[in-house]
């Protein structure tokens, strides 16, 4: 096999048919998450699903902003979460009980939330259940209900990288369409193996699976992982605190210490950074 190293987002479509696709492939990026966190392997396996999923849908971003996938679950893992904005920067992480770990991840009576918010415009959030247990099938639920488009999902990972692969169906209006396509297209992507989704090339891959259909492939975009804390971000959630109520917390401990729970980088405000949380108060 040609084994793919590069993280990047993919979008292919077909010619004669209107459906659309995206491979994505995440490696290094998804190592960086893992680097910063001792997960067992079934929550690791699950935090690459979830950026796999999450880098697909960074190609609906048309504007500079968010896009969360939250998977949230009864039981000792609470949440696995995986964000990204308009340039395929990641981020992810997952909450859990550490004094209960699991053997098995269960997404059975857990709830998929999207939340996409624009740096200028009115916030979305879209709420799905998870029948089933199936993450994949929760997204694919979640385009019938938002979109009235017809989906398909495959996301892998071998707890070293992560790769997802998507069809969608899209409108169309005209009378010749080839009204077998879309299962049979469907049925070819879902004989994909896990080791072909993650080692092979996009080219390679798509060629496998579609050399008798015409596919169009599109430049590839880069995939990272990059964290949106910063130490001005954390100076301003503490602002909001209140003067009163910092003071007190840095008289008792001689600071505050905070730690990016995404990317573990740690920050310190103490007495001397009062002017700089409460910046109002240095004007006279």
């Amino acid at each position: 096999m040609t084994q793919t190293s590069a993280d990047q987002l993919q979008r292919f479509s077909f010619d004669d048919v209107a459906i659309r696709g995206e491979v994505a492939h995440l490696n290094q990026a998804y190592q960086d998450v893992l680097s910063r966190h001792q997960y067992p392997q079934p929550i690791a396996v699950a935090v690459g699903k979830l950026m796999a999923a999450t880098a697909m849908l960074s190609a609906n971003l048309k504007f500079k902003g968010r896009l969360t996938l939250q998977i949230r679950l009864p039981g000792n893992i609470s949440l696995i979460q995986a964000e990204t904005d308009e340039q395929g920067q990641l981020r992810a992480i997952a909450r859990y009980d550490e004094n209960q770990p699991s053997e098995e991840l269960s997404f059975e009576d857990g709830q998929m939330v999207i939340t996409i918010e624009p740096d200028q415009g009115q916030r979305y959030q879209g709420i799905t259940l998870i029948e089933g247990g199936d993450v994949a099938a929760a997204l694919e639920e979640y385009f019938v209900q938002s979109e009235q488009l017809a989906s398909r999902f495959w996301l892998m990972c071998d707890g070293q990288q992560a790769a997802g692969f998507m069809l969608q169906q899209l409108p169309s209006k005209r009378t010749d369409d080839d009204i077998d396509a879309w299962d049979r297209v469907s049925h070819l992507a879902a004989t994909i193996k896990q080791q072909e989704l993650l080692e092979l090339a996009n080219e390679e891959l798509l060629h496998r699976l579609y050399h008798e259909e015409n596919v169009r492939v599109y430049p590839a975009s880069s995939l990272s992982f990059h964290c949106t804390c910063s130490r001005d971000r954390l100076a301003n959630a503490l602002h909001q605190v209140g003067k009163t109520a910092i003071s007190e917390m840095i008289e008792e401990s001689g600071h505050i210490d905070v730690n990016c729970e995404f990317c573990q980088q740690h920050y310190r405000f103490d007495e001397t950074d009062m002017s700089e949380l409460f910046p109002e108060n240095n004007l006279h």
